[in-house]
C-alpha cells in the first residue's frame, strides 16, 4: 500500500469510527467500545508507518481538484512533511490513549455512545489539518474541531456550569475564526492558490502585497484555538467536561492546532517583523500571567489549564523568534506530559471524591491509594517544570536557547527585541510553573487530615495507560539530536548559559513553595483541635471548585476536616491571589466591554422591532380592518336600500354632469 493511501486512511478511518458509533450507539451498545479503540488505535498506527516512510526526508506532496471555483482552486491535497508525521503520531496515540481511558472513566455514563464518537470525529478533524495540503480543507477541520468541542465541553449539558462553559469556549474561538478566515482569503488571493506549497514559493519570492496585515489576521484565529492572550479565557471554564476531553483537548487537538498552523506557515509570518514582535508580546504576557493564575487555582483541572496557555505560549515564543523545530519539539514533549497530567487527575479526582486541591490538602495518605496516580503523576509534574533529565527540560531548553540567539544578534530570523521578550518571560515563568507544579503535587499527595477514603484498586484501563504516557514523560528528551533533522536541521540541545537560568529558576521556584507550604501547614496545625468532619463538598465550597464532572464519575465525597488549607500560593502571590484566583478579572472587562454593549444594543433592536416596525405593520393591518368594517356596513342584505342608493348615485352623477357642462360652457 502506498504512503498516500496510508495517509488518507489516517484520518478517514476515525471519522468512519465516530459514523458507525452513532448510528449503532443505541441499536448495538456491544460495538460501542470496539468503534471507539480499534479505528483510532489503527490511525495510530498507520500515523507510525507514514512517519517511518517519510523519515524526515522530502515531503510528501500530491493533490487533487477538488471543485472548480472559478478564480482560486481549491485542492484536496495531503503535505506530509516532518512536522506533519510526527504531530500525527502524537495525536494518533493520545487519542488512543484517550479513548480506553475513557471505557473505564465513564463506564457508567448513559450517555458514553456518543461521547465516543465525538472524539473520535474529534480525531479525525485533527489529523485532517494535521495532514491537509490545502488551506481551505484545513479550515474543514479546524471548525469541526470546534464544534466538537461545544459538545465534549457540554457533555454534562444538565448543568448551568457546562452549558455556560461549551457555548462560551464556542462563541470566543469563533470571535478568533472571523478575522482567521478573512487573512485565509486574503493570503490566497495573494498567493493565487490555496495550496500550502504555492503559497510558501510565493512568500519565497517576496509575492505577498499585504503581509503584516495577513499575519496578523491568522494570528487572531491561532490566540482563539490556541487559547493565547486575550482570547485564552474560554479554555480554564472548559474544565467542565469529562478530564479524558480535557486531556485530549490541550495535549493533542485543538490548542496545538493554532501553534500547529503558524509552524505550516511559519514564512508567511516572519515576512513581518511586526507580527513577529507581536506575536512574541502575545507570547509573553499569556507566559507570566497564565503561570501566576495556575498558582492561585483550586481546582486541579484549572491549575493544569493555565498550565496549558503557558506552555502553549512557550510554543508560541519559539515560533516567535522563528525556530518552529523548537515549538514543535515542545508541542509533542508537552502533549505527552500533559496529556498524563489530565489522565492522572482524572484518577485523583475519581478516588478523592472532590477536584478541589484544598480538600486533598485535607485528607492523609491519598498517595498510598492510588500509587500509580502518584508516580506518574510525580514524573509528567517533573518534566512540566522542566526539571532534567524529563522531556520537558529538553524541549523547554530548546525554546530558551533559541530566544537566546534571537536576543544576542545570533540569529537573523526574528528581530532581537522578540527574543528579548520571550526570553525574559520564559526564564520568569519557569520559576512559577516549578512553583504551581510544587504546590500541586504537595496539595494533592502531602494532605495531612483525615484518612483518605480507600474505594480500592483503579482500573487497570485508567492506570495503565498512565504508565504508557510516562515512557515518552521521561525519555522523549532523549530525541532531541535525531528529531532535529525531522525539522529544519536546527540544533535542539539545551545550551549551558540557558540550563542554568531555566532549571536554576525552577528550582527556586520549587523550593520556595515547599518552604512556604511547611510555613502554611505549621499554621494550620494550630487550629486542627478545632475541626468539624464535614463532607468534602462543603469544604471546597468556598473555592467554587467542584464541577459537574465530579459528581458523575467520583464515589461519595469523603469526610474531611474543614478549616483553612495549607496553601503556599496565597503566601506567594500575597495580595495578587485574590486577583489571580478571577483570572486578573478578564471575564468582568470582557463583560463591560462587549457583552454588556452587545446585550444593550439588541434590546435597543428589540425595542426598535417591537415599538416601531411592528407598529407601522400592525397599523396597517388596523386601517384594512377599519376600512373593511366600514364597507361592511353597507352590506346590509336589504334590496331596496341597494336600488336607492343606486337611484341617488345616478342623480348625483346627472347633477354633477349638469353642472359641469354649465361652467364649461360660461368659459
Amino acid at each position: 500500500m502506498s504512503t498516500t493511501t496510508l495517509a488518507v486512511l489516517v484520518p478517514l478511518l476515525p471519522f468512519l469510527g465516530a459514523v458507525a458509533g452513532l448510528l449503532l450507539g443505541r441499536s448495538a451498545p456491544g460495538f460501542v467500545r470496539p468503534l471507539a479503540i480499534l479505528p483510532t488505535l489503527a490511525a495510530a498506527v498507520l500515523a507510525v508507518s507514514v512517519a517511518v516512510r517519510q523519515g524526515g526526508g522530502q515531503p510528501i506532496s500530491t493533490a487533487t481538484e477538488l471543485t472548480p471555483t472559478g478564480s482560486v482552486p481549491i485542492d484536496l491535497s495531503l503535505y506530509i512533511d516532518g512536522f506533519a508525521a510526527l504531530v500525527a503520531v502524537l495525536v494518533g496515540v493520545v487519542a488512543t490513549c484517550v479513548q480506553l481511558y475513557s471505557t473505564a472513566y465513564l463506564r457508567e455514563d448513559p450517555r458514553y455512545p456518543s461521547y465516543a464518537a465525538l472524539v473520535s470525529l474529534f480525531t479525525s478533524a485533527m489529523l485532517l489539518v494535521v495532514y491537509s495540503g490545502d488551506l481551505m480543507v484545513l479550515l474543514v477541520g479546524w471548525e469541526v474541531m470546534g464544534i466538537c468541542s461545544y459538545f465534549l465541553v457540554g457533555h454534562y449539558w444538565e448543568t448551568e456550569a457546562a452549558r455556560s462553559a461549551s457555548l462560551k469556549a464556542f462563541l470566543v474561538t469563533k470571535l478568533g475564526d472571523v478575522p482567521f478566515l478573512i487573512g485565509l482569503f486574503a493570503l490566497a488571493t495573494d498567493a493565487g492558490s490555496f495550496r500550502i506549497t504555492k503559497i510558501l514559493g510565493t512568500v519565497a519570492a517576496g509575492g505577498l502585497d499585504h503581509p503584516t496585515l495577513i499575519a496578523l489576521l491568522l494570528l487572531a484565529g491561532v490566540a482563539g484555538k490556541s487559547a493565547q492572550f486575550p482570547l485564552h479565557t474560554w479554555l480554564p471554564d472548559a474544565m467542565a467536561g469529562p478530564t479524558p476531553v480535557s486531556a485530549l483537548i490541550h495535549a493533542a487537538t485543538m490548542v496545538a492546532a493554532g501553534v500547529y498552523f503558524v509552524a505550516r506557515l511559519l514564512p508567511v509570518f516572519a515576512a513581518s517583523a511586526a507580527a513577529l514582535v507581536v506575536m512574541a508580546a502575545m507570547a509573553a504576557v499569556t507566559m507570566v500571567g497564565s503561570a501566576l493564575a495556575a498558582l492561585a487555582q483550586d481546582d486541579i483541572k484549572r491549575v493544569l489549564a493555565y498550565s496549558t496557555i503557558g506552555q502553549l505560549a512557550y510554543m508560541t515564543g519559539a515560533l516567535a523568534v522563528g525556530d518552529r523545530g523548537a515549538a514543535v519539539f515542545h508541542l509533542l514533549s508537552h502533549g505527552a506530559f500533559k496529556a498524563l497530567l489530565f489522565l492522572g487527575a482524572g484518577v485523583i479526582i475519581h478516588a478523592a471524591g472532590t477536584n478541589s486541591l484544598a480538600a486533598m490538602s485535607r485528607m492523609d495518605g491519598l498517595a498510598k491509594l492510588i500509587p500509580d496516580a502518584f508516580w506518574t503523576m510525580t514524573i509528567a509534574l517533573l518534566a512540566l517544570a522542566a526539571i532534567p533529565p524529563f522531556a520537558g527540560f529538553f524541549s523547554k531548553e530548546a525554546v530558551l536557547v533559541a530566544a537566546e540567539q534571537t536576543a544576542t544578534g545570533h540569529s537573523d530570523l526574528a528581530p532581537s527585541a522578540a527574543g528579548w521578550l520571550v526570553l525574559i518571560a520564559g526564564v520568569l515563568t519557569a520559576l512559577l510553573t516549578a512553583a504551581y507544579a510544587a504546590r500541586l503535587w504537595l496539595m494533592a499527595f502531602r494532605g495531612r487530615g483525615a484518612a483518605a477514603p480507600d474505594h480500592g484498586k483503579e482500573p487497570f484501563a485508567m492506570t495503565g495507560v498512565l504508565w504508557l504516557l510516562a515512557i515518552p514523560s521521561v525519555a522523549f528528551g532523549l530525541a532531541a539530536d535525531p528529531i532535529a533533522d525531522w525539522f529544519d536541521g536546527r540544533a535542539l540541545t539545551p545550551t549551558l548559559a540557558t540550563s542554568v537560568l531555566g532549571t536554576g529558576a525552577a528550582v527556586i521556584g520549587a523550593m520556595l513553595t515547599y518552604a512556604l507550604w511547611q510555613r502554611a501547614n505549621a499554621k494550620t496545625a494550630a487550629g486542627v483541635g478545632a475541626a468539624v468532619a464535614v463532607p468534602a463538598a462543603v469544604a471546597a465550597a468556598e473555592s467554587a471548585a467542584e464541577t459537574p464532572e465530579v459528581a458523575e464519575v467520583t464515589h461519595d465525597h469523603p469526610a474531611v476536616p474543614a478549616g483553612p488549607a495549607a496553601d503556599p500560593g496565597k503566601a506567594l502571590l500575597g495580595p495578587l491571589h485574590p486577583h489571580a484566583a478571577d483570572g486578573f478579572h478578564l471575564d468582568a472587562v470582557y463583560d463591560r466591554l462587549f457583552v454588556r454593549p452587545v446585550r444593550g444594543a439588541a434590546g435597543l433592536v428589540r425595542f426598535l422591532d417591537r415599538e416601531v416596525v411592528d407598529t407601522y405593520v400592525r397599523g396597517a393591518g388596523s386601517g384594512t380592518r377599519l376600512l373593511g368594517g366600514l364597507v361592511r356596513r353597507a352590506q346590509t342584505g336589504n334590496v331596496q336600500s341597494y336600488l336607492s342608493a343606486l337611484l341617488a348615485g345616478a342623480v348625483v352623477l346627472a347633477i354633477a354632469t349638469a353642472v359641469l357642462a354649465n361652467v364649461n360652457a360660461g368659459s
